[in-house]
């Protein structure tokens, strides 16, 4: 079995639009931008052995304000730029009620099964309560990377960063001490 890094995508990869406190995905490929530190995050993942995963709610392709295509052209970027092995996508809103949809493990699970992955010894990296009981849920560690948006539900990770850089460093350095255990 493996282990995996899921990743949340606005807020952990890219920038967000934030307004009144609130986050919101680029409206474009050109509005995509990478937060600081990421793509040497993810290399030193990939270099260590981890499959690295993609797992993001896009809820706005369901209400009309982003079209899935423009979705699809950024997933496209990520994954030649960032060279992540999946991106599982939830389109749907909460009134769905779909298991996809985080805090619903279902992304999470699909990666496994397909991936074969150990996930007990794999990390859920994400800026929302939502990815953090996903995480959970699935039987992986959480880490959030705290952003401080308004009206965010609380959450218990199991390690709380400022960027996915400092997440590498964390997920490393509990790898190590989980190979040691075996």
């Amino acid at each position: 079995m493996k282990q995996a890094v899921f990743l949340d995508r606005d807020g952990v990869l890219n920038k967000t639009l934030i307004r009144e406190g609130k986050s919101y995905p680029p409206g474009s490929l050109s509005a995509f931008e990478y937060l600081p530190g990421v793509i040497e995050a993810v290399e030193s993942l990939r270099r260590a052995g981890f499959l690295l995963i993609v797992v993001t709610n896009q809820p706005d392709v369901a209400t009309g304000k982003q079209t899935r295509s423009v979705v699809e052209e950024i997933h496209k970027k990520v994954r030649e730029e960032l060279k992540v092995h999946d991106i599982k996508v939830c389109y749907h809103v909460d009134e769905d009620r779909c298991e996809c949809r985080k805090p619903k493990p279902g992304m999470l699970l699909d990666a496994a099964k397909a991936w074969n992955i150990d996930l007990p010894h794999s990390f859920m990296v994400g800026d929302r309560w939502r990815d953090v009981e996903a995480g959970h849920a699935a039987g992986c560690r959480s880490i959030m990377v705290g952003r401080g948006y308004a009206g965010e539900k609380k959450a218990f990770p199991d390690f709380e960063v400022t960027s996915l850089l400092e997440a590498s460093r964390v997920i490393l350095s509990s790898s190590r001490r989980i190979e040691v255990e075996r």
